[in-house]
């Protein structure tokens, strides 16, 4: 296979992008593929992130004046040069982050769909009227941009996740500010670039609508999310990463009191119940489980399986893990790619040797092709069957490790397991059982913010809000009504009486 930085070079030419001004030596970035450095890039300083918040929010000052309308229509021009150059970007995607060829694609049409679903909603950032109990009078709500938008996005959606907030930000009114994962600049600088391509074509048209600096980029590590965090002129802070990290920023936006919309860890889980259709099950815990190399938020980490069908289903399931098409994310066939890096690695080896002290009988989970490079770190997928839910089980290990759990009696028992650990992201159930599925997605059932009947945990669309509940963090990105994350609401009320009726019948004769 060609290597990583020739494919890079031709990515970069296809997609008109100079890293000229973000090279230096602060940051190596090397391609999970292969292990090549693919790039150096410096990190901006305190000062420079100072300089880009303060150009924001003046950005931000025009911007919310522009009708919500127009808004939408730089968004609409973004898509469109998604569309042109979703090939480029797709690669780039594989390259930075490791995903097969298929996630990168896809990645970049969630970036295409958000834009979609932004366009329409800009002509839907509606309020209400309400009754009001005076004579003459009328209430409504209105709902007003925010000002500037902190995005903090992880390496494992690199550009998906920060398009879910940009493109909802934008439409709202706000100006954006985004820190990408100090392992995947390279995506972020190219999105950047095709935004400023869409917001100087529009300006072209319309000169002025689109403010100088509505769109920052900060390169860099901590101390740039702890900027954001600490900023005052960022009223809405988005943050993706673990919970670790949503912990202290959530403490350091609350001490401001800005509003935080964090998506932090996941540890989810599947119950298959005795009606499930297996071999259906088993698809769908494949690509949940090992998709991505099991480096997504909504991985499917824990399999919850009733004992009259769990001797079938991981009889299959073991099929399946040692016969999975694991290599290069850019070949054709390929269904499992690397771990970002060698952290990812010993984090997944420290995972399975905890899993073995606890009583668990592991399939898999060794280095594989270390042909493909000696910083390139491929595993195999790891069925680890366990004799009850302990503490690595309880605790997320971002790897291809499932952990596989036996339930007896009815759902309650399962239902009870699943919801027994920190995090709250997502949860399926495979049945048959009409009464089962109701009850999994009742009040007294999931306690996750995403809970699936007959379908894996992974590959949320776009269309409905994205987040989960506990040490997930609570918040909500993406679709829906998750556009007000980005607003302030305001309740008016208008008298058009002459008179000056009070409200519960309050008297205050002057």
């Amino acid at each position: 296979m060609s290597d990583s930085r020739t494919r890079l070079q031709q990515v970069l030419q296809d997609l008109g992008l100079d890293l000229g001004a973000f090279e230096g030596q602060d940051w190596s970035i090397r391609a999970p593929r292969d292990g090549v450095v693919l790039a150096g890039v410096k990190s901006h300083s305190a000062e420079q992130a100072q300089a880009a918040l303060a150009q924001a929010h003046q950005a931000w000052l025009g911007w919310r004046g522009v009708p919500a309308p127009v808004r939408g229509e730089l968004v609409r021009r973004f898509g469109e040069l998604l569309r042109r150059h979703k090939a480029a970007l797709g690669e780039l995607v594989s390259l930075e982050a490791g995903k097969i060829a298929a996630e990168g694609q896809g990645e970049v049409q969630e970036m295409i769909d958000i834009c979609d679903f932004a366009l329409g909603l800009s002509r839907q950032l509606h309020g209400l009227t309400i009754a009001s109990e005076r004579p003459g009078h009328r209430m409504m709500e209105t709902w007003h941009p925010m000002g500037v938008v902190g995005i903090i996005s992880a390496f494992n959606f690199p550009v998906a996740v920060w398009s879910w907030n940009a493109a909802l930000a934008l439409v709202c009114g706000n100006a954006i500010v985004w820190k990408p994962s100090e392992k995947t600049p390279l995506t972020a600088i190219a999105c950047q670039q095709l935004l400023r391509q869409a917001m100087e074509a529009f300006n072209a048209d319309q000169p002025g609508t689109v403010p100088e600096g509505l769109s920052q980029l900060l390169i860099g590590g901590r101390e740039l999310g702890e900027a954001l965090a600490a900023s005052p002129l960022v009223p809405v802070l988005s943050a993706t990463g673990s919970t670790r990290m949503g912990r202290q920023v959530a403490v350091k936006v609350a001490e401001r009191f800005g509003r935080a919309i964090l998506e932090l860890g996941g540890n989810n889980a599947m119950i298959v119940t005795p009606t499930a259709d297996l071999e259906l099950a088993a698809r769908a815990i494949t690509f949940a489980a090992v998709g991505t190399a099991g480096q997504r938020c909504t991985t499917l980490r824990r399999l919850i399986v009733h004992a009259s069908v769990a001797d079938a289903l991981l009889a299959r399931l073991a099929q399946i893990y040692q016969s999975i098409a694991i290599g290069d994310p850019l070949q054709q066939g390929t269904l499992v790619g690397p771990l970002i890096d060698r952290a990812a690695f010993d984090a997944m080896q420290r995972a399975l040797e905890q899993a073995r002290a606890e009583g668990g009988q592991v399939l898999g989970g060794e280095r594989v092709r270390a042909d493909l490079g000696q910083d390139a770190w491929y595993v195999r997928p790891a069925l680890v069957q366990m004799p009850g839910q302990s503490a690595v089980v309880q605790r997320e290990t971002f790897a291809p490790i499932l952990y596989v759990l036996r339930y007896g009696g009815d759902t309650g028992a399962a239902i009870a397991l699943q919801n027994a650990v920190p995090q709250g992201l997502s949860s399926a159930i495979f049945t048959q059982s009409l009464a089962d599925a109701e009850r999994f997605m009742s009040a007294a059932g999931s306690d996750c913010g995403i809970a699936n009947v007959n379908i894996g945990t992974s590959g949320a669309e776009i269309g409905g809000a994205f987040g989960g509940e506990k040490e997930t963090g609570g918040g909500r990105e993406s679709g829906s009504d998750a556009w007000k994350g980005y607003m302030r609401r305001a309740t008016n009320t208008i008298n058009y009486s002459g008179a000056l009726p009070l409200a519960q019948g309050v008297r205050f004769d002057v």
